[in-house]
């Protein structure tokens, strides 16, 4: 049992350090919280949360080793994340500067997405993610013992989903405060098209991840 404590709090550790780390998750669920508001980006945040089951599933079912040690499919992985955090790039790029002539900037936001749209673009962000493949599949392989009951691995996977979907919340708390997202809004399709080179940024840089 004490072992068992000792691998979590490794695992619990080298998860909290890759979670606060910045990356496309962390983009885009400020970029929901900015653009659509603190519903939009904690819905957002649960898909990125629930993401993390997928990743933590094919690992404990060894299909994690099988993408890693596959040219083809952890191409595929590669690719399909990379174009699609560019997809998100250039919608952030193409923004448009929203009317002077509304007083409250709150009210010139753009229609936000429905609840479904939100949780799956937090949900396909993490999901196509090589990096984060590679992540979880290093950790199950180097962290954690074969000989620790599935069952206690599913119990780690289902810690770092939540404290995922807790951390993305506490930011969508913190950037949907009136005062900052206000400010944003008045100046918001500048700060869109940073982001947007942003997940460029991202973008390219998955496309160089390495197995």
């Amino acid at each position: 049992m004490h072992d068992h404590w000792l691998e979590f709090s490794q695992v619990a550790f080298a998860h909290l350090l890759a979670v606060a780390s910045p990356g496309p998750d962390f983009a885009i669920v400020l970029k929901q919280s900015l653009v659509h508001g603190r519903r939009t980006a904690v819905w957002t945040s649960l898909g990125v949360g629930t993401a993390i089951l997928l990743h933590v599933a094919y690992s404990l079912l060894g299909l994690g080793l099988l993408i890693r040690g596959s040219e083809l499919w952890f191409g595929i992985v590669k690719y399909a994340g990379a174009a699609y955090i560019a997809w998100l790039g250039v919608q952030s790029l193409r923004a448009k500067p929203r009317s002077e002539t509304v007083s409250d900037p709150l009210s010139g936001a753009p229609e936000p997405p429905s609840t479904r749209g939100a949780f799956a673009t937090g949900f396909v962000t993490n999901a196509l993610n090589p990096k984060v493949t590679l992540f979880f599949v290093s950790l199950f392989v180097l962290v954690v013992n074969p000989a620790t009951p599935k069952l206690i691995q599913a119990g780690y996977g289902l810690w770092m989903s939540a404290v995922t979907m807790v951390w993305f919340c506490l930011v969508s708390v913190l950037f949907t405060r009136t005062g900052v997202r206000g400010a944003f809004l008045r100046h918001g399709h500048w700060i869109d098209r940073a982001l947007g080179v942003v997940f460029l940024g991202f973008a390219v840089s998955l496309v160089f991840a390495s197995r």
